[in-house]
């Protein structure tokens, strides 16, 4: 296929103008069989031949069936890159974080505003579980960002970058005294958004973990050393971004851990001092177990809880919420990935289409900017408050005719489907850069796993990391400084702002607790071996459920480990291995049970009956795939702690 076209003024337009159909005729349907099909933007790029793009290994032709890059190799032995434009770390990244975020896609046969699939569902279904992954991607995209923010303010503030603040400062009032301000803010805007070279000149890079938000200068990591550049807390990784995905777990869990503590009502400034053989020492804490403490609470209090009215109200209105929530955080987590996508665009997507077109939209303000007055300004907001409070006899009868006239209008004012119209979130990103592979044959190997924990030594700081403006130091450190703030401290993460602190959140349950929870971790994890074992029996006399169990629960999870075309998996309790097979016009999985499929692969072995398929679905009519565990969540929960396996 040619390259598409370059960038035209249609592209830079923010509106959909070439995808109306799907708001005027939402219900037509659309069938693409084929990857060249080129159904959404993603396919399209995935397909394209770009001659001026830096090419990576994935990229290049060749004669296998399917090209091997390194499936279940250690990083060092996988070509670099595989993808032109970006390092692999960058691309391991995305695709960690997409195997996290994805629970359940469903095929969607009809025209998307955006020309970009992997949408989120209006109506898609609500658990605890996805709330968590979404709240991870909140802090992982959003807090972090905005955390970078608040810490680029406290540099510029500090005037320790002394020339770099000097100059903010001298051209901020220069714009007051001739009432610029506006047009200073707008006209920057453009320069940050238009020329991405700007960005590092007036914020230079630094570690987050070694600026501080209150003085703007360096400090020691939370974690006691700077293992790590984009993370809150210093902390080491074995891979990019695994130190922040860490965090995001732990932001979770200590939410979740302060929510239980303070439903279950721990007041430890209260408790009388703990003895040898006390109440205290003989019993687990019920904040660590995770036990309805909070009616307990209750009822130790006095009430009595089948005469309160409010529990069973409350708790359905909280529920009937979440999936809204869930759903407005997501949408604010996919907003954000599509700016930082827009500003700094990833191969094969346009690398100037969508920073010209947001930098289009901020000139005007620039220009009016110059010739409108404060008062003309407060004067138009104030008539919108009054229209908005007083207008309901001309909005409402407007909007009942765009209901009738136009059934999804409101989908047409959404960021995605306007000034967004195109640019992928990550994990639009991920799937395009998983399709370039697949259009090669070449596909791209997952994250390489390393079991051992990473070492408590200081990551390698580069200019790329670490600079300042002109001829400022940066952060205004010396290199004595900055070495001694990233070395490692083993006592730095274990400090916290006072004793109250540390007495809240310690979890201790005292000598005899300890030992009972023993005693009851190693009973459950002989019923769950027991359990295990059991399901062999039932599945050789016919129970499906047993055969579908068989198996979950690895010994060795690099055992597991296979690909890029055959797959170790169980179909109703037996062995075999799923295959891809790309030899035959129409694409297919298939499953055998075959076990010469272990030694000589299911590749360049002839005619797929060879292998005695039990069965075979065409790639292009698989129309849903969801994630299922082979345990239910609270089985998942027994046998990971009491096997500590996954």
């Amino acid at each position: 296929m040619s390259a598409p076209r370059g960038v035209v003024y249609k592209d830079l337009v923010p509106l959909p103008i070439d995808t109306t159909d799907a708001l005027t005729n939402p219900t037509r349907k659309e069938s693409a069989l084929a990857l060249d099909d080129g159904a959404t933007i993603s396919h399209q790029l995935a397909t394209a031949e770009f001659a001026d793009h830096e090419k990576g290994t994935a990229q290049h032709a060749h004669d296998h069936e399917v090209k091997d890059l390194g499936w279940n190799e250690p990083k060092e032995n996988i070509p670099a890159p595989l993808v032109g434009g970006m390092e692999n770390e960058d691309l391991w990244v995305l695709i960690r974080r997409f195997n996290k975020q994805m629970y359940h896609v469903v095929e969607f046969p009809h025209p998307v505003l955006n020309d970009l699939d992997l949408n989120i569902a209006d109506e898609e279904e609500f658990s605890p579980d996805k709330l968590r992954a979404t709240l991870e991607r909140i802090y992982m995209t959003v807090a972090i960002g905005l955390l970078g923010v608040v810490k680029q303010i406290a540099r510029l503030r500090s005037w320790r970058e002394t020339r770099r603040t000097a100059v903010a400062c001298t051209a901020y009032f220069i714009a007051w005294v001739f009432d610029f301000l506006v047009p200073l803010f707008a006209l920057t805007t453009v320069v940050l958004i238009a020329y991405p070279p700007a960005r590092v000149i007036a914020f230079p890079p630094a570690p987050l973990a070694l600026v501080s938000a209150s003085t703007g200068g360096v400090q020691k990591p939370k974690a006691g050393v700077l293992g790590s550049h984009d993370s809150a807390t210093g902390a080491p990784e074995n891979h990019k971004g695994e130190a922040v995905e860490a965090e995001a777990s732990n932001f979770v869990n200590s939410i979740a851990n302060i929510a239980l503590t303070s439903a279950s009502g721990k007041h430890p400034q209260s408790e009388p001092r703990a003895e040898e053989d006390s109440p205290s020492d003989r019993i687990p804490d019920p904040t660590a177990v995770a036990v309805s403490a909070s009616n307990a609470r209750t009822k130790a209090g006095g009430q009595n809880d089948s005469h309160d009215k409010t529990k069973v109200p409350m708790e359905n209105a909280m529920w009937n919420n979440m999936r809204p929530i869930m759903h407005g955080l997501a949408d604010v987590a996919d907003t954000w990935e599509r700016f930082g996508n827009a500003l700094s665009p990833t191969p094969p997507f346009p690398q100037d289409t969508y920073r010209i077109r947001l930098a289009a939209v901020v000139v005007p303000i620039f220009a009016m900017s110059i010739f409108v007055t404060s008062y003309m300004v407060v004067k138009g907001i104030t008539f919108g408050v009054g229209f908005g409070f007083f207008g309901d006899p001309v909005v409402q009868p407007a909007i009942k005719w765009l209901n009738t006239t136009f059934p999804n209008w409101q989908k047409l004012l959404e960021l995605r489907n306007t000034l967004l119209k195109g640019v992928p979130t990550n994990a639009q990103l991920t799937i395009t850069l998983l399709r370039l592979g697949e259009s090669y044959r070449a596909p791209l190997p997952p994250p390489p796993y390393v079991g051992a924990a990473p070492p408590d030594e200081p990551a390698e700081v580069t200019d790329d990391a670490l600079r300042a403006a002109g001829s400022d130091w940066p952060l205004n450190a010396t290199k004595d400084e900055l070495h001694e703030a990233m070395a490692h401290d083993p006592t730095t993460a274990h400090e916290t702002a006072g004793a109250d602190i540390d007495a809240a959140k310690t979890k201790s349950h005292g000598k005899k607790g300890s030992r009972f929870l023993n005693l009851i971790k190693s009973g459950v994890k002989g019923s769950v071996e027991t359990a295990l074992g059991a399901d062999h029996l039932k599945a050789k006399v016919g129970s499906e459920h047993a055969k579908q169990r068989l198996g979950v629960i690895p010994r060795d999870p690099k055992a597991q480990l296979t690909g890029p075309v055959d797959f170790i998996c169980r179909f109703h309790g037996q062995r075999g291995h799923a295959y891809i097979s790309t030899r035959a016009k129409i694409p297919c999985v298939s499953f055998s049970i075959d076990k010469s499929i272990s030694k000589l692969g299911s590749s360049n072995r002839g005619d797929d009956d060879t292998l005695h398929p039990a069965w075979s679905v065409a790639v292009g009519d698989i129309k849903e795939l969801k994630k299922v565990g082979g345990l239910g969540w609270k089985a998942k929960l027994v046998v990971g702690w009491a096997l500590d396996r996954e």
